[in-house]
Order: structure tokens, then sequence, then C-alpha cells
């Protein structure tokens, strides 16, 4: 069985990979940091504790980016053939689960307790010997929590519009939207200090509700991707326009009297068929490889683009 060559990134994105991984591991302990000034601040408030979930499950994406990222690269072979790439997607799987698995939980949590009406509490703790409210310190760690996962999420975004990577660009989003959080907790934590029993509640509320809509949304495109969807851009918005580009250039060819093709994502990577109808078939088997070689050169996320001579080109169903 014939096997794909091995590859991921063209030698000018190899920089960008490093580049990411680190931001990924800059990330994580930044992360476990976040995660442990709210576990040793939150009390009893409702709206930290899911603030602290939604800081824990941040990791998600970036270990998942990180362990694939020691996968994607293994030669392929024969239980193999197409290498490992879709471990990318697997990742993504993983990432957009977890979102939507505790946000949904987070979510049914925060209702229970808006419903029994309990009443969350503040207290005070000593500092260098003076007493403190503990709402204070809930602040203090909510926006640490915040403006660097902001900058982090800024430095991820092109990077991952770079690299095709999905599961990049999820985390680049999450970390760019952490300021919704806080600033969702921090109304919290003043509304308990006013004396508001159910601002607390509400504010998980909004914040679990954010993270079972990204969830969601990830977890949908995460599986369109395994069942061989049409390539997306990276933020899913759209088809991707490397599509139309691919077919143009196919049916461009003097010796295409017509055309289709279909691609589909593997990862960071595109493969695809084409299936022509010759105007001529003198000479055949060279103008096929030479189309082929045309195709891929158009950007280097295809990855392989193999044309077949037809007599009647295969119906194209709408969705």
């Amino acid at each position: 069985m014939k096997q794909i060559d091995n590859f991921e990134y063209p030698q000018g994105l190899r920089d960008d990979f490093k580049k990411a991984k680190k931001l990924e591991w800059i990330t994580i302990g930044y992360l476990i940091t976040t995660a442990l000034a709210m576990y040793l601040t939150m009390g009893n408030s409702q709206a930290m504790k899911t603030a602290w979930f939604e800081d824990l499950l941040s990791l998600t994406p970036s270990v998942s980016f990180l362990i694939a990222s020691r996968i994607f690269f293994k030669s392929p072979n024969r239980d193999f053939p197409f290498g490992y790439h879709r471990v990318v997607s697997i990742a993504y799987l993983c990432s957009a689960l977890a979102l939507f698995s505790i946000g949904t939980f987070l979510v049914i949590d925060s209702v229970i307790t808006l419903a029994m009406r309990e009443h969350a509490t503040i207290g005070t703790v000593v500092v260098l010997g003076h007493q403190v409210w503990l709402g204070y310190l809930m602040i203090a760690a909510l926006l640490w929590g915040t403006f660097p996962a902001i900058i982090l999420g800024k430095k991820k975004l092109p990077i991952a519009e770079k690299l095709h990577e999905k599961n990049l660009y999820t985390d680049a989003k999450m970390n760019k939207a952490d300021w919704m959080t806080a600033a969702a907790a921090i109304f919290g934590v003043l509304g308990i200090g006013m004396g508001w029993w159910w601002a607390d509640s509400v504010a998980a509320l909004v914040i679990s509700v954010d993270i079972v809509h990204d969830g969601f949304n990830n977890l949908r495109q995460a599986v369109y991707d395994l069942m061989d969807q049409v390539p997306m851009t990276v933020d899913n918005q759209k088809r991707d326009p490397l599509i139309e580009k691919v077919k143009e250039t196919l049916a461009g060819q003097s010796w295409v009297k017509d055309c289709n093709i279909r691609l589909r994502e593997e990862g960071h990577i595109y493969l695809g068929e084409g299936f022509v109808i010759p105007a001529r078939e003198d000479n055949l088997t060279q103008l096929i490889e030479e189309a082929s070689r045309e195709v891929r050169q158009l950007d280097w996320r295809i990855q392989e683009f193999v044309i077949m001579p037809v007599e009647k080109l295969p119906k194209e169903e709408k969705a």
C-alpha cells in the first residue's frame, strides 16, 4: 500500500511551530499559578468556583496540543499509511468535549444553587497582621487570571492561522475571552459584598453558559472534521478559499474538458482527489502527474492530490 510522505510543516513554518509550543508551555505554567490563586481565595463563592474550573479547563487545549505535537511527526507505516496527522483533529475533539461537558455541569450546578437561594458569604483573612476582606484577594486573583491570558491569546492567534491549527486557535480564543470570565466573577464577588445574594450564582451561570457555547461550537466542528467535511478556515466560519483555487487550477488545464474535486482535512494537511473528463488521451499519464504537482504547489497544506480520469463526473449532492 502506498504511503504518503512524512510531512507536517514546511521549513518556513518550523520556527512558528516552535514558538507555538513555547507559548503553550508558558500558558500551562501561567494557568497553574492562576488556578492555585483561585483555589486559595475562592471561599464559598459559586462564581469563583466556576472561574477556577474554567482555568483548569483552559489547560486542556494546551496539553492536547503538546501531546499531539509529539505524535503527528511520526512517519507513515504499514498500519498507518496516511501517517498520524489526524491526531490533531482528535486533540481538537478532546479539548472541545472537555469544554462542553464541564460547562454543562457548571450550568446545572449554578441553576441549582440559584433555585435553592443559597447565600454565599465572604469572610476576612489576616494578611501581615491586618484583617483584609477576602473579596479583595479574590478580585486580585481574577485580575491575575485575565490580562496575561489576553496577551498570550493575542500572540497565539496569528500563529494558529499560519499553522492552520484549530486546537491552538481555540486555545487563543479562550485566552482572549478570559476577561469576560473575570468580569462576571468580579461582579459576583462585589455583589456578595453589597448583600445581593443572587449576584454570585448569576455570575457563575453567565460564565458557565459562555463555556457551553464555546464548547458546543468547537465540539460540532471537531466532529465535522473527523467526518471529512470540506476544509474550513481555521476559525470555522467559511469554506477554505483554497478549494476553489484547486478547482480552477484543474479546470484550467488545456487537456481537461470538465472536472470536479474532493478535499478533506487530515489535521493540518489536506488530501484530495480530482475527477477529470480528458479532452484528449495522448500522453495522459504525464499530463496527470504535471497537473497533480501544480495543484500541490498551490499551498503547503495540500499533501496529496490524486487525479482520476473518468467518463462521467460523480454527482455532487448539496448538504
